[in-house]
């Protein structure tokens, strides 16, 4: 085990070496062993790419970060190193807002034109056969096959990320990933190794508290947003740009879970989120996304707060709203898992005239990136050939030959441009892609820019904008994780840095993980900024969805239920756009009251109520109340916050659960179809969440 005293020096040492900019001066030691590259030259810097100048782009010829990621990205074979877990559905996106003032982007050329795309849903940091609800990143990636190529957004859940330029990517997902030596945890980040990397590098905390946040335990696919996560260019047939950021808001709004229904639920069903999105597609219940823009321009760009090339930081709606522009519904499941959501190929890099790159240095490292990930995991240059990958909207013309997997092979003698036989493709400059003209001027360093160097108040900003539910999970997310962790330093770091996003919870994650004195915050390269107001469109509780649409609620029944009650709640449910579920003790059936035999869709021992948004509990004359099963159904359903029908007959299983002293206003007595009703418009509002604060009290 690691000294704690050693780690704490080291993470002063590399405070003191940290410039307010994040400029990292490394001083040149007589002890220790060097960083090098493959070829054994040493490394100055290990925390920037080479840039032209403060603001400018990343340059190519930085071998030390070339060679780092393309180690990388060819370290497993052919699981994917990152998002190994997806999966994907087709569907169609359909412009509702014409852009063409602003963008030559073929989506939005007019008003109604539709668009094919795919769509990959995945988690972060698991193996192909992790499940689905760890708590995690949520990967939000689409291809557009458009009329002049493909057009990837290459997204997440989440609209920052934990690092600021992509020369660190690899040690994050290392630090993220099994340790090399045990081999686990998988699927999740409560290790010393994450927690060890995230306390030594300041610009994660804003994203820490997002992955923190019930974002990170999603209820499904369907019912989270996605992000572009960096600014982009919209360039119209002037050659006029205007910054963008790419949002997709969900229609059946926001919604997850929370931790230990996701721990049960992991126990239940690890498919869940994949058997949810197939279920909806296949009832026809086509999950529905606007896509919204954040456009702005360079006085926009310069005026706010902070760098919007920076992407461990948002631009909060109320300072730039989302238009909404258009609307992706997935209406097709794949046809074969491996060979389409398995060897789609996403790339940052894939682009169509109308869009354009920032200097993001994440972003440009992302497009550096990807390729090489695809050649090893494709086996070689020709995957764009594979259908899930080819074009389907535009001729594809060039004179690349050969290769593993080339089907495609041009017939002739002429395989190169420009050529005198008058034949093949050629250039067109009117036409063609041509990139936005940035002047581009400086000196070739390593470093952060100064406006990068706010690492905490946004961070804050989120904290604040979270409902007291919210915030409460924050805390005891944390408090989970950095109790997995081993070493003491690493948990006093972090509570230190706590200290500067809010007091209040460092204090409280203090008290919970027994750190009786409070450890001193790291210098911060900029004072947190408390003056920044919350935005409401940060918080997933407010405001809750207006209607059950695509939520199941779960009724448990058994031998002599009220078959009047159990068609009234169906019928309210259906109305409502959401499905019903029938959970008996056999999953032969159950009699009705009325002696007919009523099929069921779930056993009682394989369906627990953290599989359904909300239950309700029918029993007839058939009791179960010693029935271990169905006390744990209620006593989860309770603790987990969900809405709860019952009818007279649940009155023993109430008590034997213990919850006939409780009762609160998520508790709906079920005597009648109005009675029905009532409960099915209150399971609206997602959970009766007040009664968290009763159960912590």
């Amino acid at each position: 085990m690691a000294d704690p005293t050693k780690q704490t020096a080291d993470f002063d040492a590399l405070i003191s070496e940290t410039g307010a900019g994040g400029e990292v001066h490394q001083q040149a030691r007589d002890d220790g062993e060097r960083l090098t590259t493959a070829q054994g030259v040493v490394i100055a810097d290990n925390q920037n790419s080479l840039r032209a100048g403060a603001p400018g782009p990343t340059l190519m010829e930085d071998f030390a970060m070339r060679e780092k990621i393309f180690h990388f990205d060819h370290e497993r074979i052919p699981e994917r190193v990152v998002h190994a877990r997806g999966y994907g559905a087709h569907g169609t996106f359909t412009c509702t807002r014409a852009l063409g003032d602003v963008t030559r982007a073929a989506p939005f050329a007019s008003e109604g034109k539709e668009t094919e795309v795919f769509v990959r849903f995945s988690t972060v940091a698991g193996s192909k056969g992790s499940p689905d609800l760890a708590r995690d990143v949520r990967g939000f990636s689409v291809k557009f096959y458009t009329d002049e190529g493909n057009w990837d957004i290459v997204g997440n859940n989440i609209p920052v990320f934990f690092i600021q330029d992509a020369i660190k990517f690899p040690d994050l997902v290392h630090a993220l990933k099994p340790a090399p030596d045990r081999g686990f945890p998988q699927a999740q980040s409560a290790h010393d190794n994450f927690w060890d990397f995230i306390s030594l590098t300041p610009e994660a905390m804003h994203m820490v508290m997002w992955q923190m946040s019930d974002r990170t335990i999603p209820r499904s696919f369907t019912t989270m947003e996605g992000f572009g996560v960096h600014t982009f260019r919209f360039v119209n047939a002037e050659g006029k740009s205007t910054f963008v950021k790419f949002h997709w808001k969900p229609r059946m709004g926001l919604q997850s879970v929370v931790w230990d229904e996701a721990v049960k639920s992991n126990g239940a069903d690890p498919d869940r989120h994949r058997r949810d999105l197939w279920d909806a597609i296949d009832r026809g219940d086509f999950p529905q996304w606007d896509l919204g823009v954040q456009m702005f321009d360079q006085d926009f760009a310069d005026g706010f707060a902070f760098d919007v090339l920076d992407p461990t930081k948002i631009i909060p709606e109320e300072d730039c709203p989302v238009d909404l522009i258009g609307t992706l519904r997935l209406d097709r499941a794949v046809d074969n898992f491996f060979a389409e959501t398995e060897q789609v190929a996403f790339c940052t890099a894939n682009v169509i005239p109308g869009i354009d790159f920032s200097d993001d240095p994440l972003l440009q490292g992302r497009n550096f990136s990807y390729l090489d990930t695809q050649l090893k995991r494709l086996g070689g240059p020709n995957f764009t050939k594979l259908p899930v990958n080819a074009p389907k909207g535009c001729p594809v013309s060039n004179y690349q030959q050969d290769g593993h997997m080339q089907s495609d092979a041009r017939k002739g003698r002429v395989n190169y441009e420009p050529n005198g036989w008058g034949i093949g493709p050629r250039a067109h400059p009117l036409e063609g892609y041509v990139s936005y003209r940035q002047p581009v001027t400086g000196e070739k360093v390593r470093l952060r820019p100064e406006s990068f160097a706010d690492h905490y108040s946004q961070a804050r900003q989120f904290y604040i904008s979270q409902t007291a539910s919210e915030q409460g999970h924050i805390l005891a997310a944390l408090v989970f994780e950095l109790s997995k962790c081993e070493e003491p330093a690493i948990r006093e770091r972090m509570v230190g840095h706590l200290t500067h996003i809010d007091a209040l919870l460092a204090q409280d994650a203090a008290d919970r993980l027994g750190i009786l004195e409070m450890p001193k915050p790291p210098p911060a390269a900029m004072p947190t900024q408390t003056d920044l107001k919350p935005s409401s469109a940060l918080s997933i509780q407010s405001p809750p969805p207006d209607s059950f649409k695509g939520r199941i609620l779960g009724v448990l029944i058994s031998d002599g239920f009220d078959g009047g009650m159990l068609m009234a709640l169906k019928s309210a449910v259906e109305a409502e756009g959401g499905v019903v579920r029938i959970i008996a003790p056999r999953i032969g059936g159950a009699m009705c009251s009325n002696d007919n035999l009523h099929p069921v869709t779930d056993q009682l021992g394989g369906a627990p109520s953290v599989l359904f948004d909300a239950v309700a509990i029918l029993p007839g004359t058939e009791s179960l109340a010693k029935c271990p099963a169905a006390v744990d159904f209620l006593r989860d359903a309770h603790a987990h916050c969900k809405h709860i029908g019952a009818t007279h007959g649940a009155t023993d299983l109430i008590a034997a659960c213990g919850l006939d002293g409780s009762p609160d206003g998520g508790m709906h007595a079920l005597n009648d179809p109005a009675s029905a009703k009532a409960f099915v418009t209150a399971c609206r509002g997602l959970r009766f969440w007040e009664r968290e604060a009763a159960l912590m009290a």
